[in-house]
């Protein structure tokens, strides 16, 4: 079967960590794999974005799958649920605003600038020769630490189930898969 572009959209999602590595502004493309989504869900009230576009889950497939990193086996019921799911949806969006909330007191001046990325919500990671200062607020740079240490944060997390389980285990419990999930049902059940 012949390859689309948008089968070789994984080395965006590989490029993304790389150059956040490096300087951490970058970290702010990672919006697009945010809002295109939401907008895929809105606009078309389908998991478009999830099931052709999303570079992270393709990763998971060719590490996984083509290069034999993933034990194959089905996760387990319980990730499968609604409860997890949910649960870790929620939990995901209150990481969030307390991103959100950090990058505000940054831009206030409360508190100042740290230069750390965040890995699985708990372990700081000093992260200082990804930004040498720009002519951008100290703000801009603490929500690029921020927001890459959750990316970082789902990217480790979709690699661990991935090797544990089938390469694209991520996919099943993704808050932005479950976001759009939501979407697709709030718009199926308005137009029925």
């Amino acid at each position: 079967m012949k390859k689309k572009w948008s089968d070789y959209l994984w080395i965006l999602s590989l490029t993304y960590l790389i150059l956040g590595f490096f300087n951490i502004l970058f970290a702010w493309l990672g919006l697009l794999c945010f809002f295109i989504p939401l907008i895929i869900s809105l606009a078309k009230g389908t998991k478009g974005y999830c099931n052709r576009y999303c570079g992270r889950g393709q990763l998971f497939g060719l590490l996984g799958g083509t290069f034999g990193l993933s034990r194959k086996k089905d996760i387990p019921e319980w990730m499968k649920s609604k409860w997890f799911r949910y649960g870790f949806l929620t939990f995901f969006l209150i990481m969030f605003l307390q991103m959100l909330w950090n990058t505000y007191l940054v831009f206030t001046g409360v508190k100042s600038l740290k230069q750390a990325v965040t890995l699985l919500w708990t372990f700081k990671l000093p992260w200082h020769w990804a930004y040498h200062g720009t002519i951008f607020h100290p703000g801009a740079a603490q929500f690029a630490f921020g927001f890459y240490s959750v990316m970082l944060t789902s990217t480790v997390l979709g690699l661990i189930t991935m090797a544990l389980f089938k390469p694209r285990s991520w996919c099943v419990y993704c808050p932005m898969g479950t976001m759009t999930q939501l979407i697709c049902k709030a718009r199926h059940h308005k137009s029925s």
